[in-house]
């Protein structure tokens, strides 16, 4: 009975939210694309010709951002999970922490990456530290890979949960990248914890 309550009130809530029903207008997969607009907009993250990598990227709708508007992109998205197909992208269904995905990724790229974003985010269990501990080891997975694939002045973006594990990925961060900063979209729900690390030029 809990269970559907639960359910009912998501499905209330997604027809209610003005970023879902803009995202089924503008043909985007989730309302999690405005979250990397309002990103963009503010850290001008982007820019024609760059190669990016976009972890845990299923449904596909940061993905489908870039390849949308910016011209000559080399883009790869991965995810455990396939997903349909976006124009200009080369999707890899797996773990990006396995050797053998870590390799299929630098096999296309040949060579360094101008910017890797990250909105990975376990499924949820219903206990929210256990929940907001096991995104940030996601995070915490996604930077390390950056460290390694990424070019001296390049962006590393990625979700973070305010909460008991914040503070050591914000203390790694200032180790690996020069410049970092913490960021709220407001296309993020305000009940929830989530918010984003921008850091680039690694040291």
């Amino acid at each position: 009975m809990k269970k559907n309550k639960i359910s009912k009130n998501w499905i209330n809530r997604q027809r209610r939210d003005i970023y879902v029903r803009k995202s089924k207008v503008e043909g985007y997969r989730s309302r999690a694309v405005y979250k990397l607009e309002e990103i963009n907009q503010k850290f001008k993250i982007f820019f024609n010709g760059a190669s990016v990598l976009d972890l845990g990227a299923a449904p596909g709708s940061w993905s489908q951002y870039i390849s949308k508007n910016y011209k000559n992109i080399k883009l790869a998205s991965i995810d455990l999970k396939k997903f349909d197909e976006v124009d200009n992208t080369f999707q890899i269904t797996g773990d990006f922490t396995k050797d053998v995905y870590k390799q299929k990724i630098l096999n296309f790229f040949r060579g360094k990456i101008d910017i890797v974003i990250s909105d990975m985010a376990v499924n949820t269990t219903g206990h929210k530290d256990l929940d907001s501990i096991q995104t940030s080891e996601l995070c915490l997975d996604a930077m390390r890979f950056s460290k390694e694939v990424l070019k001296k002045n390049g962006i590393f973006v990625s979700k973070i949960f305010v909460g008991s594990t914040f503070n050591e990925i914000i203390e790694e961060s200032k180790e690996i990248f020069k410049k970092n900063k913490v960021f709220k979209p407001g296309a993020s729900r305000k009940d929830s914890k989530e918010s984003f690390i921008v850091c680039n030029l690694l040291r």
